[in-house]
């Protein structure tokens, strides 16, 4: 393959290269990105290069800061983004109080938001009460969809920010987002995505989305470790106020180190606070540079496959399992339904198959470098559960819609 100046353009990574990064799955299926992913020997590595760098040299910050800046740029590639239109924050929580904390509340009170928003961004915006926020719960409850409809009859001159998950983090069904986010801006509201449960398992362009802020973190499907997120603002943003928390990385010049200076940058910088987790960034470089040359269409198409096969064979098996409403709707993960899923994970866990329960159900997410063998496997293994506990899938709870 050729590109445009004629010079050889290099094949998409295949899932099968993508998976020998993880010897851990010779040993074990993991069906738990939604969680927490995969462990690679890249991020093996580059933790262990952290630990000679601070053996060798003590202190090399000039070592850390260029790690910083790497990680920077790498995610501002991976969504379509400018580096200086990135902060690093310490998680998607610190992100969403950050942009949250800029609002006054004014004329503007309502924030936007679904009923199957990720608790703790949901906690951040109740939060924000005895500031003088209304907060507007949209969507419904019964089958955990997530409409534009529902957003835009809640809008109106009285928002102040619209907030919308781009994967819902317990049923994976995947809002209309951009239809969302441009209801929100022709009603004058900021617009903020949760992308958590969708950067690195599909494709993710802020200019295709619109929203004038996204924030992800490094320790599910985008493979690092907890303790790292990053916050996408739109270039131009200002918000009725600075950010209320703040630290010496959100300074214009970091070592000046002048304690009687509050100046903030103009661009995502100035939501940054203090040191970040220095072992979580040189991960996050690792595991980003492992997304070099994927196809994030071909990446989805992959995990959708995955997902169909699962879905169909654990329903033919008598399984309950809660899919989309249609496969463009569809997350990364499958929910499964138990009457005791704390216990079905850990009986998973002790045959070598990692999973994640939330609430009545079992995720079982996929990324590229899960196999249609990873799926014979935790079919076998639920097969024998059955057998051994006699105890069938519940009747679904009134969320479930269940495959037929």
């Amino acid at each position: 393959m050729n590109g445009a100046d004629g010079a050889a353009t290099p094949s998409p990574v295949t899932a099968a290269a993508f998976r020998r990064a993880f010897p851990m799955l010779e040993r074990t299926v993991h069906l738990a990105s939604c969680s927490l992913g995969a462990r690679s020997d890249a991020v093996d590595a580059a933790v262990e290069r952290m630990r000679e760098a601070m053996a060798a040299h003590g202190a090399p910050w000039h070592r850390f800061e260029q790690e910083v800046t790497e990680s920077r740029q790498r995610f501002a590639a991976l969504i379509g983004a400018a580096p200086e239109q990135v902060a690093i924050v310490p998680n998607a929580s610190v992100g969403a109080y950050q942009v949250a904390s800029t609002l006054a509340y004014g004329t503007r009170t309502d924030i936007v938001t679904t009923v199957e928003e990720f608790p703790s961004v949901a906690h951040v915006w109740l939060a924000q009460r005895p500031r003088g926020a209304r907060v507007v719960f949209t969507g419904d409850r019964e089958t955990g969809e997530v409409r534009a409809a529902d957003y835009a009859a809640a809008l109106g001159s009285g928002t102040a920010l619209v907030s919308v998950p781009m994967s819902t983090y317990q049923y994976a069904e995947r809002p209309p987002v951009a239809e969302i986010v441009r209801a929100g801006r022709e009603a004058g509201a900021l617009t903020f995505v949760d992308a958590y449960q969708a950067v690195g398992v599909m494709p993710v362009d802020v200019a295709e989305i619109g929203c004038d802020y996204l924030v992800c973190g490094t320790m599910k499907y985008l493979l690092g470790l907890p303790g790292l997120a990053f916050l996408y603002a739109r270039d131009g943003l200002a918000g009725d106020q600075d950010p209320q928390l703040t630290g010496w990385f959100g300074r214009v010049e970091p070592m000046a180190f002048d304690p009687e200076l509050l100046d903030f940058p103009t661009g995502a910088r100035r939501f940054e606070t203090g040191t970040p987790a220095v072992p979580a960034v040189y991960a996050a470089n690792a595991a980003l540079e492992l997304f070099r040359g994927t196809d994030p269409a071909a990446v989805r198409r992959h995990i959708g496959g995955l997902i169909e096969l699962a879905a169909t064979t654990l329903t033919d098996r008598g399984e309950r399992v809660r899919t989309a409403r249609a496969p463009e709707f569809q997350g990364a993960h499958l929910s499964l339904y138990d009457a005791d899923p704390a216990a079905l994970a850990g009986w998973l866990a002790s045959r070598g198959i990692a999973v994640s329960p939330r609430g009545p159900v079992v995720r079982l997410s996929f990324h590229y470098y899960n196999s249609t063998d990873d799926v014979a496997a935790l079919c076998r293994a639920l097969r024998e559960y059955r057998a051994q506990t006699r105890r069938r899938p519940p009747v679904p709870l009134p969320k479930a819609r269940p495959s037929a």
